[in-house]
């Protein structure tokens, strides 16, 4: 009885130990692995990858962290750890956090990409290219093509100059390359401020009434009207709601950067498009004729037309 109930148990034991080497996933290199800091100091770092091996970092791998990084990693930490080996010369499993942050930064563009969404980088330098705005550990590149209202026919020592004139702004950006293997990620301003307008103009049709009155920047001026910037969207004034007197074009009422107060005069949900007044927050000529003027009154005019 004892001999059956020992073998009983030992096959439970070997089919114990089988299921455990059966779920038991073999690391590859290029896996990305959670891993808890056992220890850390000058030789590197020890990582409980919840492996059967230790994962390894070595001191090089901290140091391209980044001193400040690599000096707030503490024991118990989880972090992300990229495989280099399934095993080292030791047994263990030689692991990289510097790439896995660079790895995990490839992903993170990847979905953008993907998604379609914007994302704001700060220019870090540039070159006779463009601009070199860095995604967390991988560096990025605005071309100068894709810079928002950036001449084209410009010499090489003024294209230079407005290009180090941008390094240190913040700017709304689109990915529209990601190639891992050549390193490649490429941005673009233009299409991210496009973006981003699209979402503040319907913000702003969200938020706005027909009747409202609200303040505005002139932006550019057509023959046709004048565009105001609300808040990082643009509404037109037509240049039939510019005045009520005759004007032949709207820089005889504004000019680009006058700040102005102006009618909602009409939300187009369907175009994305805003409608705004000026001469509405003016008083109607025709209401203040009977003020201004009185029967058999001798007064002068120009002819403005002959029909």
């Amino acid at each position: 009885m004892t001999n059956v109930l020992q073998q009983v148990t030992e096959s439970g034991f070997m089919d114990k130990l089988f299921q455990e080497g059966y779920d038991y996933r073999r690391p590859r290199r290029g896996d990305i692995r959670r891993g808890i800091v056992l220890s850390v100091g000058p030789q590197g770092a020890v990582l409980d990858l919840g492996l059967k091996r230790d994962g390894i970092v070595p001191a090089t791998d901290l140091q391209r962290l980044g001193q400040d990084t690599a000096a707030s990693i503490q024991v118990g930490d989880e972090v992300p750890a990229f495989i280099l080996k399934p095993e080292g010369h030791d047994g263990n499993i030689p692991v990289s956090l510097h790439r896995a942050r660079l790895e995990q930064d490839w992903l993170k563009v990847q979905e953008l990409l993907a998604k379609g969404e914007t994302w704001e980088g700060e220019v870090t330098g540039y070159n006779k290219g463009g601009l070199v705005v860095p995604f967390g550990k991988v560096r990025g590149f605005v071309p100068a093509s894709q810079i928002d209202r950036f001449p084209r026919q410009l010499g090489p020592e003024e294209k230079q100059r407005r290009l180090a004139a941008l390094v240190g702004q913040r700017l709304p950006l689109k990915v529209i390359e990601v190639d891992r293997h050549r390193r490649r990620l490429i941005f673009s301003e233009r299409a991210g401020r496009r973006i981003l307008h699209r979402k503040q103009r319907q913000r702003l049709l969200n938020e706005l009434c027909e009747g409202d009155v609200v303040r505005g920047t002139v932006s550019t001026l057509h023959n046709f009207g004048a565009f105001v910037d609300l808040g990082g969207a643009d509404g037109l004034v037509h240049i039939s709601e510019l005045s009520w007197g005759r004007i032949r074009h709207p820089r005889e009422v504004v000019q680009v950067g006058d700040e102005i107060e102006v009618y909602v005069l009409c939300l187009d949900h369907e175009r994305n498009r805003i409608g705004l007044s000026l001469k509405r927050l003016q008083p109607d000529p025709w209401t203040l004729a009977d003020e201004r003027y009185e029967v058999g009154q001798l007064v002068e005019g120009v002819v403005t037309k002959v029909v």
